[in-house]
């Protein structure tokens, strides 16, 4: 009976269709849409309606959806559910906003079943995966696809309310119910930026014997910062922190010398030529920490803990609900993107000083808020190469990915960076949700509507895949941008090919010289122009 009335629905459907089938940039009528969703309704067998997610709600589950949505339905429905994509937009009938009724309104069983079988007459293809896995990592991506759905109005008022009321209780709170995400955290950068010694006898990294550029011992070491790049020392005077003048640079690896000079950093004549006279609170410690107060100098915790991206969550550990605690992952891209360019950038407060002094952290801003409210990233003049940026506005100093990023036509797309990161922490490169490669080709796979615009990879990059210079970001994201120590660099964030020409006019690294370095610009250039399907525009 189902059957019959779901070939008459779509037999009246198709009659009714001839009007408007030439114009699918006017997007379906009403009825019609209410007539191919009850079509649709009446085609999935009542059994599978009522079939539920057999997988529990966990952060394993909900990871593993939502890798598999960003790979596989990203590029329709868009990174946040709301089908404002290219083809989204432009398909007939319209992609639906998976945020909201009527696809919230689906059972469990409805959601998996037109995963799995797709929807005809529409661009919702079929799921097709060989794997064995398959079976469960469909109902993790309806799990996913659950999570979607935003707090309305009564909770958003709730969720404020209590962030507001809420107060810090540490990541250690977080661990009873999220043991998972937490294990995976604390080993993170993240969660070891900041290092007690007398906790953690290993925290300091070099030998210190070898130091003789300004000699000191464990005794005087209250804190070590860092442990990638650099690692630098504060010692503690009074109720302040200040950095000894010395650090170890992984990199090469050496000791250096440690001091901010004028024309370096903006705050540099604002304070006393004396790292003693330089403490961490108003110039560190406020992204290094979780709620420094700048009246009591005190923290509510060390390094980058859970209530640094997730608010206060005093109310959510006693009563935990999605209503009482933050996720940046429910949040518009700007938001979300906030959470993370409130420190991975360059910049000053809006207000400055603040009591008598000048903070290089974004003082007040807590996520939920609008940073912009309270911090101003560092300006740039096209064609001019200063501190922070080369000539055309790409960063090349370090801690400056937000400035970066929010130039990106990532950023301008509603892309996140937790979109590619996961500050919980996965085992991969900058804690990347899937290695570099797989994570771009995603979204950007050969003849992908995002590019790039070939048959293969090869024929793209003109290199062998995998080997130097076969690789997305060798090429979209080259490792230009200083982290503060010689011979330490990161990944720019602007996704902009640097033309070797531009290496000529501006000064900028170009990838192609900076790996093929016994080459010349010239070379670089006259090679690309030989390369198929290769504009010649966007080698000047």
């Amino acid at each position: 009976m189902a059957l019959l009335a779901a070939l008459l629905s779509g037999a009246a459907l198709a009659v009714l269709e001839v009007r408007s089938a030439f114009r699918a940039a006017d997007g379906p009528p009403g009825w019609e849409t209410a007539l191919a969703r009850t079509a649709r309704h009446l085609a999935i067998p009542i059994a599978e309606r009522r079939r539920r997610n057999p997988l529990a709600p966990n952060d394993e589950n909900l990871r593993h959806g939502r890798q598999e949505y960003i790979v596989n339905c990203a590029r329709c429905h868009g990174v946040d559910g709301s089908g404002r994509t290219p083809i989204g937009a432009h398909s007939y009938p319209r992609v639906p906003d998976l945020r909201l009724a009527p696809t919230q309104d689906l059972s469990d069983g409805e959601l998996h079943y037109i995963i799995a079988h797709g929807v005809p007459w529409t661009g919702m293809p079929a799921w097709r995966r060989p794997r064995p896995e398959s079976a469960i990592h469909l109902w993790q991506l309806t799990l996913y696809l659950r999570s979607l759905r935003p707090l309305n109005a009564a909770e958003r008022g709730a969720q404020a309310q209590a962030i507001a009321a809420a107060h810090y209780v540490g990541s250690r709170a977080c661990a009873r119910c999220h043991a998972g995400i937490y294990e995976h955290w604390r080993k993170t950068p993240m969660a070891n930026v900041v290092r007690d010694p007398r906790v953690d006898p290993k925290a300091i990294a070099p030998d210190l014997a070898g130091n003789h550029v300004w000699p000191f011992s464990p005794a005087q070491v209250a804190f070590v910062y860092g442990g990638i790049w650099k690692q630098r020392y504060f010692t503690k005077i009074g109720d302040d922190y200040f950095p000894l003048p010395v650090q170890w640079n992984f990199a090469r690896p050496e000791w250096l010398p440690y001091f901010v000079t004028i024309g370096e950093d903006w705050w540099a004549p604002l304070y006393p030529p004396d790292n003693m006279q330089r403490p961490t609170g108003p110039l560190c410690d406020g992204c290094h920490s979780v709620g420094y107060d700048i009246r009591t100098k005190q923290v509510a915790e060390w390094n980058v803990g859970c209530e640094r991206c997730h608010g206060p969550g005093s109310l959510h550990a006693a009563n935990p609900r999605p209503d009482n605690i933050l996720n940046p992952a429910r949040m518009n891209y700007v938001a979300a993107n906030d959470a993370c360019i409130q420190c991975h950038s360059q910049g000053r407060p809006l207000s400055n000083p603040i009591g008598g002094k000048y903070y290089d952290w974004p003082v007040g801003y807590r996520v939920g808020l609008r940073l912009r409210d309270f911090w101003k990233l560092e300006d740039h003049t096209l064609g001019k190469t200063d501190f922070y940026y080369f000539a055309d506005g790409t960063a090349h100093k370090n801690r400056m990915q937000g400035n970066d990023f929010a130039q990106s036509v990532m950023y301008r797309r509603g892309i996140a960076c937790m979109d590619c990161h996961d500050a919980h922490g996965t085992g991969n490169y900058a804690e990347l949700r899937a290695p570099a490669q797989a994570l771009c080709l995603g979204c950007h796979g050969p003849g992908s509507p995002n590019g790039p615009r070939a048959a293969t990879l090869e024929l793209h990059m003109h290199h062998k895949a995998g080997a130097p210079g076969g690789r997305c970001v060798d090429c979209h994201m080259p490792a230009i941008e200083t982290e503060g120590v010689p011979g330490a660099y990161v990944h720019a964030h602007t996704f902009r090919f640097v033309a070797p020409a531009m290496t000529d006019k501006y000064g900028i690294p170009n990838p192609c010289t900076s790996c093929h370095t016994h080459k010349t610009t010239a070379w670089a250039t006259a090679a690309m122009r030989g390369w198929s399907g290769r504009s010649p525009w966007r080698l000047q």
